[in-house]
């Protein structure tokens, strides 16, 4: 058979759905089995996405490549239609490997161990999905397919409070999905040509009032998925409760799902609506980075600090797709994927000391590093990788997102100053929360009421395995950053020119000052205006 016509990306995508439906067959009464079973599914899948992307993907083509495309149901005009670019590429193999860790990290899982196995299969195939979908509707069915076994999850194998977590998380980003169906909707109906196909979609021309209700409906929705402020409230709460596993994935993979909706359909698909929106983006982006890093400072569980933290992260994607740059661009893609890796290592030994100690509550902790001095390393590498210490993939990513808005020319030199210096003030309380965490949990006199033995309760090898497959890219990329980059340098710069095209004329017409004067970006509006 011609492997050049293989469906790669079915076959990741049906291979854990497949593996899900199986575990009801297997004969096990402990879960050792099914555990074991649901292991080499995951790390078969994501073999099968290194050896597709390997053997057939271009890094210097911006096109969609391991195009498939099947009728489905014709009646309503759904096709299943995959393909995978610069954009999707990473972030599908980013979900194989932090689906199969946290798969890993759930070894010691006894309470209904074939649904949860089985529902973090369905929910590794739905995020595939969703990065892989070039058809609107399939991309809405893997979207609403995803949320399902977070909510169940996170209900009945999360914390003290965890259906109201679950409740919260359902409502708020089920709530959100609708906003994708009316404006996919919206899109697919205008003009003469009615099609859910996403390269269509993106070619129409369609009315500015339009577009401009569009990108709102997608904003709102990707937001919430995102975390932006003021859609993030569920995102903390979803942590506190949530197993460690779960949490892997909503901060490894979920949140990312919201870059990637902006990127694609905000960004590529409706450019001269971004040009009204880029300005608040990048404010939006400043507050969460503020935001995020003084509320972090309240927190006294340890998972909600990582929580807040994350929302902070994410302000840097943000202002990335706001900048209108190739590196700003790819700093966003860069920010994603590391912040991918970095928030699914902390979460997990976020699990591992709460599975010690019982509690994920610091003021309760203290002294931890005399007896767990493996987790204590560990959690310092994360952390100092969270914080953006050189040499590490955070750095690069924050980095990249600063000269991107620093050096574009589409903003006003005020407005760039402002983004700028409050961004920076993230930065710096960055640390000091971190660092504050670590003496918390690790320094000073420890609970009495904590009772240890030794060094079994350290991480132990399959702990430390999960933890260096996660911190070895994380490094790697720092020192490396093309290990990355290349993927998508080639589609990140095809984005920021495709934007920019609707920049001379529509910038001028913006009621205020935020973006720079004709005379200062003559490259962007004096040949345009004149033709």
């Amino acid at each position: 058979m011609d492997v050049s016509h293989f469906p790669w990306l079915s076959a990741t995508i049906a291979l854990p759905l497949i593996g899900a439906l199986a575990i009801p067959l297997i004969p096990d009464k402990e879960g050792k089995t099914v555990r074991w079973y649901t292991l080499g599914i995951a790390f078969a899948d994501f073999a099968l996405m290194i050896i597709a992307f390997w053997q057939n993907y271009d890094f210097q083509n911006s096109a969609f490549q391991l195009v498939e495309k099947y009728p489905w149901i014709p009646q309503l005009g759904l096709n299943w239609s995959l393909a995978a670019d610069g954009i999707s590429m990473p972030l599908i193999l980013l979900t194989g490997l932090i689906n199969t860790l946290a798969i890993f990290a759930a070894w010691k899982v006894t309470n209904k161990p074939r649904l949860f196995y089985g529902l973090m299969l369905i929910m590794y195939s739905a995020q595939i999905g969703v990065f892989a979908a070039q058809d609107m509707l399939l991309f809405f069915l893997m979207w609403e397919v995803e949320l399902v076994p977070v909510y169940l999850l996170i209900s009945i194998w999360g914390g003290e409070k965890r259906r109201y977590a679950a409740t919260k998380f359902i409502i708020y980003t089920a709530a959100a999905s609708i906003f994708i169906l009316v404006a996919g909707l919206g899109m697919a109906f205008y003009g003469d040509n009615f099609t859910f196909d996403m390269v269509e979609l993106g070619l129409k021309e369609y009315p500015r009032n339009l577009e401009l209700l569009i990108y709102t409906g997608f904003l709102i929705a990707y937001g919430v998925k995102l975390s932006i402020f003021p859609f993030h409230t569920w995102l903390p709460d979803a942590h506190g409760e949530a197993p460690a596993a779960g949490s892997m994935v909503l901060a490894g993979v979920l949140l990312k799902m919201g870059g990637y909706g902006l990127i694609r359909f905000n960004m590529e698909m409706l450019p001269d609506a971004h040009v009204y929106f880029a300005p608040v983006l990048a404010i939006l982006g400043v507050v969460n980075i503020v935001y995020g890093a003084c509320c972090a400072f309240a927190q006294t569980n340890l998972k909600r600090r990582l929580a807040y933290s994350s929302i902070a992260h994410m302000g840097f994607v943000l202002i990335g797709i706001a900048s209108y740059t190739e590196v700003g661009i790819s700093g966003a893609m860069l920010q994603m994927v590391s912040h991918g890796l970095i928030a699914a290592a902390l979460f997990f030994l976020a699990g591992v000391t709460y599975e010690r100690t019982h509690t994920l509550m610091m003021d309760k902790m203290g002294g931890l590093a005399k007896v767990m001095p493996r987790t204590f390393a560990m959690f310092t590498v994360g952390s100092m990788a969270s914080l953006a210490l050189p040499g590490m993939s955070g750095f690069v990513g924050e980095l990249m997102v600063f000269l991107g808005i620093t050096t574009s020319d589409v903003y006003s030199s005020s407005f760039k100053i402002v983004v700028v210096l409050l961004s920076a003030v993230g930065v710096i309380l960055t640390p000091i929360y971190l660092l504050s965490m670590l003496r918390n949990v690790f320094y000073g006199k420890q609970n009495e009421e904590l009772h240890f033995e030794g060094a079994t309760f350290d991480l132990k090898p399959r702990e430390l395995f999960i933890t260096a497959c996660l911190f070895v890219p994380i490094i790697a990329v720092g020192l490396y950053p093309k290990l990355v980059t290349q993927a998508y340098d080639v589609k990140t710069v095809e984005i920021a020119e495709h934007a920019r095209e609707a920049l001379p004329v529509l910038a001028s017409e913006q009621p205020n000052n935020l973006y720079a004067q004709a005379n200062e970006t003559p490259s962007l509006n004096d040949s345009n205006m004149n033709e």
